[in-house]
């Protein structure tokens, strides 16, 4: 069974490997001071927050989210990164950590709740056309 909950200090290393590897799926490498800067995001849970799925007590997925105001509807929720360890996948731990978000933004009277993947990525995409509404939005970014 796969129980979601804030992630604690005790989560810390692994959350750090999930994140790694959801850094890796998108070809990016983080600096250490970038994990150090999400997590005490995290643990503020102010500006940022972060929910860890277990399955029989083990750490194998997390989400990590943010709230921000929209000009059309009252706030808005954008879950900007989810990750399943790969041998946890199929078990419905993305699943729950989708829906673990979606309770939380309800309950703080968000709008909705969106995300954002590559195109490529098939397997996630296969989960998210059952739990969500593709908009057929296309994202566009500069960096800076």
């Amino acid at each position: 069974m796969v129980t979601v909950a804030p992630l604690t200090t005790e989560d810390r290393a692994v959350w750090e490997v999930l994140f790694t590897g959801y850094n890796t799926f998108y070809e990016r490498v983080l600096p250490p001071d970038r994990f150090d800067a999400a997590w005490a995001g995290f643990q503020a849970d102010t500006r940022i927050h972060a929910l860890g799925a277990k399955l029989d007590g083990q750490l194998v997925g997390i989400a990590h989210f943010l709230v921000h105001a929209s000009t059309t509807t009252d706030d808005v929720c954008y879950l900007q990164d989810l990750f399943t360890a790969p041998s946890a996948r199929g078990q419905g731990v993305a699943r729950a950590l989708i829906a673990a978000v979606a309770d939380w933004a309800r309950a703080r009277h968000c709008n909705r709740v969106y995300w954002s993947t590559h195109h490529t990525n098939a397997t996630a995409r296969r989960l998210y056309d059952q739990v969500a509404v593709n908009r057929g939005f296309i994202l566009y970014q500069i960096p800076l």
